[in-house]
């Protein structure tokens, strides 16, 4: 390093690593990506919960009914309805990577536009499943 002062006053000053959190505002393309691959691996946790419940169909009755309950609780309801959605929006993900394979909407700006209407579509699939999940129960 250069013994010079001007180096040194440089040296000394603190800067941000490049680019910087506080600094830096991800793309909604580059965070639809991430979610993406989240819930890919979000998934897996739920196709387990789908064989769990079919591995208690195959059993008796009192497993069945124990894992009906957990479903039922609560709980049990918040994780189906983000795995619902976590597969709603994993499959939009694919349909816009399936789209960006054929060399269309690879423009920025319409890029863009295909991240936010995956995140709202996913949202809109997965709230018209459980409302129709509902009235097919009579619940409504």
């Amino acid at each position: 390093m250069s013994k010079s002062p001007a180096t040194r006053a440089v040296a000394r000053r603190e800067r941000p690593l490049s680019p910087h959190l506080t600094v830096y505002r991800p793309p909604i393309t580059m965070t639809m990506s991430i979610i993406h691959r989240i819930t890919g691996g979000a998934l897996y946790f739920g196709t387990l919960l789908v064989a769990a419940w079919l591995i208690a169909a195959a059993g008796s009755q009192a497993t069945f009914d124990w894992v009906n309950w957990a479903f039922g609780s609560w709980l049990g309801r918040l994780v189906l309805f983000g795995y619902t959605w976590a597969l709603m929006h994993h499959m939009l993900g694919g349909l816009r990577h399936l789209v960006w394979d054929t060399g269309v909407g690879l423009e920025k700006h319409t890029a863009s536009k295909i991240a936010w209407a995956t995140l709202a579509g996913s949202i809109v699939l997965t709230l018209l499943i459980w409302i129709a999940g509902y009235m097919a129960r009579g619940a409504f």
